[in-house]
């Protein structure tokens, strides 16, 4: 009887821990990583940049100036934005300059990189414009990159192919 009573124990005991197991890998995830390699592989994983500013106003005038870029104005979840223009069906990211109460402009996070057909004419209008040049023209070897101080304070990268 205490044989009978241990082997239907431990087959309950193992069932559980069976059925204990074989629930948290199926709350998981039912996607396997082939799948999940697939998906990773299909887009790019940023999609969208905010450039914090002080004064919306001259950023703008600054970016227009420099990249010759047009903006769209909104207000955003009671933020102020200034959208870089976005062509679907070119590469790429766009984003926004944005002022509100969580935007700090800084040299110290993030940097972004715009690319440039002419990284020098970029950086002398960039200069010439209230930016300040942090890190010169330099050949990293895939291309040329510079990185300058726009007027709100924030570190902006700049990349040039070779070709």
């Amino acid at each position: 009887m205490n044989r009978t009573k241990n082997i239907l124990t431990a087959t309950i005991i193992g069932l559980f821990i069976y059925l204990l197991t074989s629930c948290g890998d199926s709350s998981k995830s039912t996607v396997s990583q082939a799948e999940k390699d697939t998906m990773a592989k299909k887009s790019n994983p940023v999609v969208y940049f905010e450039i914090p500013v002080n004064d919306i106003d001259r950023a703008i005038e600054f970016y227009m100036t420099v990249f010759n870029f047009d903006f769209d104005k909104e207000i955003i979840d009671k933020n102020e934005m200034a959208l870089f223009p976005f062509v679907e069906e070119n590469s790429g990211i766009s984003g926004a300059l944005a002022k509100g109460e969580i935007y700090k402009p800084t040299k110290d996070g993030v940097v972004i990189y715009f690319k440039t057909q002419n990284i020098d004419e970029t950086l002398k209008l960039a200069t010439s414009n209230g930016g300040q040049i942090l890190y010169p023209k330099t050949d990293n070897g895939i291309g040329f990159v510079a990185e300058f101080e726009d007027t709100e304070g924030n570190r902006i990268a700049l990349y040039q192919s070779k070709e």
